[in-house]
């Protein structure tokens, strides 16, 4: 990762929040004829130390010549600024964004992993839900979950470095970042744009 260190302030415990707190993200390797990418959620350890994930038998990671190192890509809010916005002369167009990446070795793990896996994972998202009754594998038939479970496969990411990039404006005053912030939550371009602009107003 590569950019202005004004937006590389973050704490190594603030950017752990935001990867954990979305649990999505894309995995990158080297396959043998070019990168090999996959959208994938992930589990990451309470320690930020390792992320667990899986991925169907048919990918192409999965089938790479693992251990690999790897890097997961975790993509937080990001908008559209306009120069306009700051109300300043001689400003230039930007993105305003949130990203983590974590860098590490990509291992398969043993198969009997896979179910305490799936159940951690679908109770971080289910656990958000309230009040609606989480849904849990117990909810399934018998012999359902190990059916569909013979289909995938679990691995381990482990950590071995924690970059991220907060790019809010930092490089700006209080009042262009208060300026960028209200445009932003106007136009909407981008994703989680008033998250974004609570965040840019804030700092």
């Amino acid at each position: 990762m590569h950019t202005n260190p004004a937006f590389r302030q973050t704490s190594h415990d603030d950017a752990l929040a935001v990867a954990r707190a979305r649990s999505f993200g894309v995995l990158c390797l080297n396959g043998e004829n070019g990168p090999l990418v996959s959208h994938v959620p992930f589990e990451l350890s309470p320690d930020g130390s390792h992320a667990f994930l899986h991925l169907t038998r048919s990918n192409p990671i999965a089938r790479a010549a693992l251990p690999l190192p790897a890097v997961m890509v975790v993509s937080g809010p990001d908008a559209y600024v306009s120069p306009d916005w700051y109300g300043s002369d001689d400003q230039v167009p930007t993105f305003n964004y949130i990203a983590i990446h974590l860098r590490g070795m990509l291992s398969p793990v043993p198969q009997d992993a896979l179910h305490g896996h799936l159940d951690r994972l679908s109770a971080q998202f289910e656990s958000q839900l309230l009040p609606k009754t989480p849904w849990t594998s117990g909810k399934m038939s018998e012999g359902a979950m190990d059916r569909m479970m013979r289909m995938i496969l679990p691995f381990r990411l482990d950590i071995a470095l924690v970059d991220s990039t907060f790019k809010l404006n930092q490089n700006k005053t209080a009042e262009q970042r208060i300026g960028a912030a209200r445009g932003i939550r106007a136009a909407g371009i981008g994703q989680e744009t008033d998250a974004l602009a609570d965040m840019i107003a804030k700092d």
